[in-house]
């Protein structure tokens, strides 16, 4: 079905999930003790299962980490898309006055797709030391770079900002600003912000905070190849490129005790986008801000959260949710729909235990403060 997430939200069997697997799923998050936010999952297009856990709420923005890398991804998508750039353009033609006295030949070759691939060729992260200064992007360029461009995997949350900058230039308008209308306004998604550096280009790599359900749209946008309602928002080559494999990351320090298979870490990695087990593809952010694409069970699954064990969460999704889809609809399962239903309404994290202490908790309870504007 191409269009939006239903306002209606029909029991998960209906959609052929079972209650069961997402009532398995819960309970063993709550057991696990990861603290997640809010959840929604949604097959064939239509929500099927949504909580959140006290105090958040569906009408509140939340930050998405380096789940904003995808968004950037996306904005690159339609600026190629326009004709402004493609991935085979140099990132030292868009910045001449940029650039170091001496610009060497890994730095030179360094291309567009090698920023979206984390392929930058960096020794080293070059975030921190980039963040510290003034010009963000005059830093980034003058980072030593020891491998050539496209040949190693580095995270590199830096080389994100490089593609927001890289829009903005191409573009003149912040990647928010031209993500409005092209992406956010099409899928309904309002009341975005996105934090800025000091020369006011957004930061691409983090930043981002939307809602819960703008993850769930825009991972229904590329579930469907860049259609949405009827329109081709984004190019399905596109859609395609980004979410398929790029590069192997280089193995974790648990490799000796998880096997390379079971590691959503481990599967390769797109433009901005994460491989996963079960053909699946994912875009995250820091403590579990997940959008999950599901293309052989025609699922999403969105969720926010601040976990320690992202891992871990993964892996109760393929634990629980991903048998919870079946070919076709089910039987209604009024039981476990009910159980279903009760949990997703009691959902709330819980309150830290024992008497606050806080001097500064006492000094300012219950009394009224008023900011300047």
């Amino acid at each position: 079905k191409l269009g939006l997430l239903s306002s209606s939200r029909p029991l998960p069997e209906a959609e052929g999930v079972a209650s069961a697997g997402v009532l398995a799923f819960l309970d063993s998050i709550a057991r696990g003790k990861h603290e997640l936010h809010s959840f929604m999952l949604s097959r064939h297009g239509r929500v099927v299962s949504e909580g959140w856990w006290a105090p958040y709420a569906p009408r509140f923005n939340h930050t998405m980490y380096s789940m904003s890398k995808s968004f950037t991804s996306t904005a690159v998508g339609l600026a190629v898309a326009e004709g402004r750039l493609t991935v085979e353009d140099r990132v030292v033609k868009f910045f001449p006055k940029e650039l170091p006295d001496q610009v060497s030949k890994h730095l030179a070759a360094m291309r567009v797709r090698d920023l979206l691939a984390m392929a930058t060729g960096n020794e080293k992260e070059p975030t921190q030391a980039v963040v510290k200064s003034e010009n963000w992007v005059r830093t980034f360029l003058a980072q030593p770079i020891a491998h050539a461009p496209g040949s190693v995997f580095l995270y590199n949350s830096a080389a994100t900002y490089m593609c927001s900058a890289i829009v903005q230039q191409v573009t003149g308008q912040r990647v928010l600003g031209y993500l409005t209308p092209r992406l956010l306004a099409p899928l309904g998604i309002t009341g975005a912000t996105w934090e800025q550096c000091p020369m006011g280009r957004d930061t691409g790599g983090w930043g981002l905070s939307v809602p819960t359900e703008a993850l769930a749209r825009f991972g229904q946008l590329y579930l469907q190849k860049g259609k949405w309602s009827g329109q081709q928002l984004l190019p399905e080559q596109w859609v395609a490129e980004a979410t398929s494999f790029k590069i192997q990351q280089p193995p974790r320090g648990n490799a000796k005790t998880r096997p390379k298979e079971q590691d959503d870490w481990q599967q390769g990695y797109g433009y901005q986008f994460w491989r996963c087990q079960n053909n699946a593809f994912r875009g995250d952010g820091a403590f579990g801000q997940f959008t999950i694409v599901l293309p052989e069970q025609d699922a999403v699954i969105a969720m926010t959260a601040e976990t320690s064990n992202m891992q871990g969460v993964l892996d109760l999704v393929w634990e629980h949710l991903l048998p919870a889809f079946k070919p076709q609809a089910l039987p209604t399962d009024q039981e476990r729909q009910e159980a279903l239903k009760k949990s997703l309404a009691s959902l709330a994290l819980a309150m830290p235990a024992g008497k606050a202490t806080s001097p500064t908790a006492e000094r300012v309870a219950g009394r009224s403060f008023q900011f300047e504007a």
